[in-house]
């Protein structure tokens, strides 16, 4: 028995995503390009073994729609839309023209373009355009952290009983003891919210930069 998850060391971490669905080819191209192009930004794609457990979640839910804030290059909506149901909808938010256009070759590259609809532009107000009805049946956040809480309020009241919010990098490697940044105040005051929101029963996971998971009554 241990009282807490183990530490990650690089070599435990290669054994661990070896062990797990692997990467393809896809995948590891689009990780490869994507540290290429924009290795200030590559940090904000997600890891290879939560791009695994996305496909895996999705499909465990029988997902046939779904919908992510924050696209930037396509490996965390590519791993959701593998794993939706035949004939379901991801529908992706993002305000990047030059960071999604990575992501559509690399979704029509592994043939699941015609599942995926990206809209462009402030996700706080484009949400909205969504059915006001509860509808979805996953929903993955993982843009700008100051509006969390705003993506959050408009995902809530549209997801299915028994639906799921996904939501990244939640511990700020750490820094949600003793907050840095703007962006680490808004994670620890989010991670409040959640855990007072008496819509959802929501778990913390140390995948990644931590990685919560609501399932909305």
């Amino acid at each position: 028995m241990t009282l807490k998850s183990i530490p990650l060391t690089d070599e435990l971490h290669t054994y661990l995503v070896s062990h797990g669905i692997p990467p393809d080819e896809v995948v590891r191209d689009l990780a490869e390009e994507t540290l290429a192009i924009l290795p200030a930004q590559a940090s904000m794609q997600v890891a290879p073994e939560q791009a695994a457990f996305l496909t895996f979640l999705t499909r465990l839910l029988g997902a046939r729609q779904a919908v992510e804030v924050g696209t930037f290059t396509g490996l965390s909506s590519l791993a959701i839309a593998r794993g939706i149901a035949d004939g379901g909808r991801l529908t992706c938010f993002d305000i990047s023209e030059e960071y999604t256009s990575v992501a559509r070759r690399y979704w029509r590259r592994a043939g699941v373009d015609d599942r995926i609809e990206l809209r462009i532009g402030p996700a706080g107000e484009r949400l909205r355009e969504l059915p006001d009805e509860r509808y979805l049946d996953f929903a993955f956040i993982d843009a700008d952290k100051t509006g969390y809480p705003v993506y959050w309020d408009e995902l809530v009241p549209r997801m299915r009983p028994g639906g799921v919010i996904a939501v990244d990098n939640v511990l700020r490697h750490g820094r949600v003891i003793a907050p840095q940044s703007a962006d680490d105040r808004a994670i620890a005051a989010f991670n409040d919210q959640v855990l007072a929101d008496v819509r959802v029963e929501a778990v913390m996971l140390p995948i990644a930069d931590g990685l919560t998971l609501a399932r909305v009554h």
